[in-house]
């Protein structure tokens, strides 16, 4: 299918079963431009790509943040417009949530981006399945290992997650907080002692 082409309803991936011994980092794009940079260079620089899952609102206050993300070799995708709680609004609040985010990708990108999650849940509905489709999206990208970054645990805490994550896991992270930051070089470290590969989700489920 040609992406960004509306299509039938999007099929939900939580992880993945290639047998490949690769994981997905994938990131909630919001926060601190300069302190999102840090993470975002700190993990190209240690070999990672990862998947930035961008918050419209994000992307509206910081226009070359969709560049940042992609001149570092990271993969950027759709995290709705300002993040909302998807199950308290309307069909039409939710259209908006995922069209306005997708629009603005693709003004900054010529794309809509690779990937759609929904925000504050860890697996989609129907409803936002059909949705997404309808926008676009052939694919919702869920996880199946949240790293508990969003609650600024501590980076041993956020290392400690990291460690259960499996060949064919998808993480749930957080750009914008100083302790996954603090945390990535022991993070990238523990994956390769484990023979672990980080890719983007594009290449996790390829």
């Amino acid at each position: 299918p040609v992406l960004g082409a509306p299509g039938p309803p999007s099929v939900e991936l939580v992880r993945a079963n290639t047998g490949r011994p690769e994981v997905s980092l994938t990131f909630h794009g919001a926060g601190d431009r300069t302190l999102d940079r840090k993470v975002l260079e700190a993990l190209a620089n240690g070999g990672a790509h990862v998947t930035v899952l961008a918050v419209g609102t994000w992307l509206a206050e910081y226009p070359d943040a969709a560049k940042m993300v992609t001149d570092l070799g990271h993969e950027l995708g759709n995290h709705t417009w300002s993040h909302k709680t998807m199950t308290r609004l309307p069909v039409a609040g939710q259209r908006d949530e995922i069209e306005r985010c997708r629009d603005r990708i693709d003004q900054l990108t010529g794309g809509p981006g690779a990937w759609f999650r929904q925000s504050a849940a860890q697996h989609s509905t129907a409803e936002l399945r059909t949705l997404a489709g309808a926008a676009g999206y052939p694919r919702v990208l869920s996880y199946d290992l949240d790293s508990l970054d969003w609650t600024d645990p501590g980076p041993n805490t956020v290392r400690a997650q990291l460690r259960k994550a499996q060949a064919g896991s998808v993480v749930s992270m957080h750009l914008g907080h100083q302790g996954t930051l603090t945390a990535i070089p022991q993070i990238l470290a523990d994956l390769k002692e484990r023979r672990l590969r980080l890719v983007t989700a594009t290449q996790l489920f390829a």
